[in-house]
């Protein structure tokens, strides 16, 4: 059967956090993600590596941080209108 690959919807789908996590930091920098998500990790001595340890084990903040990229993702491709 040849079954016709359609893109997926979700924009999360193939991102691992830490690409995820990347991408913000590139494109925000730290401080941005500080004052959108006050968490220490963000705010003090930030790591990617820091970052991710606590973004594993804290559902509520990786949700807030994907939830953000997600907007961000579709606002640029102009959803966000």
């Amino acid at each position: 059967m040849n079954e016709e690959r359609r893109p997926h919807r979700d924009p999360l789908h193939g991102v691992t956090l830490q690409k995820l996590l990347e991408t913000m930091v590139a494109k925000y920098g730290w401080q941005e993600m500080a004052y959108r998500i006050p968490i220490r990790c963000f705010m003090f001595d930030p790591t990617i590596k820091s970052s991710l340890t606590f973004l594993r084990k804290t559902p509520w903040a990786r949700e807030k941080l994907e939830n953000w990229y997600v907007g961000d993702v579709r606002k640029s491709q102009g959803f966000g209108l």
